[in-house]
């Protein structure tokens, strides 16, 4: 099963890192990561840029409303992602588990089945 790991963090707290503070938990997650990429476990992983350079396409009444920033206002944003290829919920909470010890500005990691669409593929 595959699986989409959302890390939630502070954006305050983790864009204010110095570049050797940002190096240093990057480090401790490359640690955390390497055994599923040598594994094929680990499929793309991603990092969002500040929730300041978002843009959002909100549906209108008669045109979509394109705004500048997230969708919503809170403390928490949707910061980047693991892509993840488990036999078992429990493997993936355990990878998520060992992500949040090694990443001081995470707040939460959503854990989420999915399915890869291809265009053209017809749904099965």
């Amino acid at each position: 099963m595959l699986y989409a790991i959302l890390c939630y963090a502070n954006e305050e707290t983790v864009f204010s890192w110095s570049k050797e503070e940002e190096d240093a938990v990057m480090a401790k997650l490359y640690a955390v990561q390497e055994p599923l990429a040598r594994s094929g476990k680990l499929g793309p992983t991603g990092r969002l840029m500040p929730t300041t350079s978002a843009t959002t396409l909100r549906k209108g009444r008669d045109e979509p409303l394109v705004l500048d920033g997230p969708f919503a206002e809170t403390k928490e944003a949707l910061l980047g992602f693991y892509c993840v290829d488990f036999e078992t919920l429990e493997e993936a909470i355990a990878f998520a588990k060992d992500l949040s010890d090694v990443n001081p500005g995470s707040t939460s990691y959503e854990i989420r089945p999915f399915y890869v669409f291809h265009p053209g593929d017809k749904a099965k």
